[in-house]
C-alpha cells in the first residue's frame, strides 16, 4: 500500500510540475535562482553595449524554439505519467522514441545557435552560452527525473 502512495504522489507532483511547466518550462530556474532566465543568461554572460544587443536578439529567438521543445518534453513526461500504471511495449517504445529525438532536437538546437552565437559574439562567448544552458538543461533534467518513478520501479503486484 506504501508503493501505491508513494507512487500516485510521484505522478501527482510530476503532473503538477507538468502542468505548471506548460506555460515555461524554465520557472523552476527562477524558483532556484531568483531570477527570470533572461536576467540569469544576462548577467552570466556579461556583456556589454552592441554585443550585448546583438546576442540578446539571437537568445530571444533561441529561446522560442527551445520553449517549443521543453514543451514537448513536458507533453511526454505527462503522457507517461498518464500511462505508468498500463504501459504497454508499444507505448513504451512510442515514449523512448519521442524522448530521444527530442534530446537530439535539444543537441541540433545547441549546434545551430553555438554557430550564430559565435559569428555575432565569438567563440569563447558562444561556447560560454552553450555551456550554461547545457548545466541548466541538465538541472531541469535532475529535477524532472527525481520526481518520476522509473518503469517498474513500483510493484503493481502489491496494490
Amino acid at each position: 500500500m506504501k508503493k501505491v502512495f508513494l507512487l500516485a504522489g510521484m505522478i501527482l507532483s510530476s503532473y503538477v510540475y507538468s502542468q505548471s511547466s506548460m506555460k515555461d518550462d524554465v520557472d523552476y530556474i527562477q524558483k532556484i535562482y531568483g531570477k527570470t532566465k533572461t536576467e540569469l543568461v544576462s548577467n552570466y554572460m556579461n556583456l556589454s553595449g552592441v554585443q550585448s544587443e546583438e546576442f540578446m536578439k539571437i537568445y530571444d529567438s533561441y529561446e522560442a524554439e527551445r520553449k517549443s521543445l521543453g514543451q514537448n518534453k513536458i507533453k511526454l513526461i505527462s503522457d507517461y505519467a498518464q500511462k505508468y500504471e498500463t504501459l504497454t511495449d508499444q507505448d513504451a517504445d512510442a515514449l523512448a522514441k519521442a524522448s530521444l529525438k527530442n534530446n537530439m532536437d535539444y543537441e541540433k538546437l545547441y549546434s545551430k545557435y553555438y554557430d550564430k552565437f559565435k559569428k555575432s559574439v565569438g567563440a569563447i562567448n558562444a561556447a560560454k552560452f552553450i555551456q550554461l544552458e547545457s548545466y541548466l538543461q541538465t538541472e531541469i533534467r535532475s529535477a524532472i527525473q527525481n520526481n518520476i518513478p522509473f518503469i517498474g520501479e513500483i510493484d503493481r503486484t502489491k496494490r
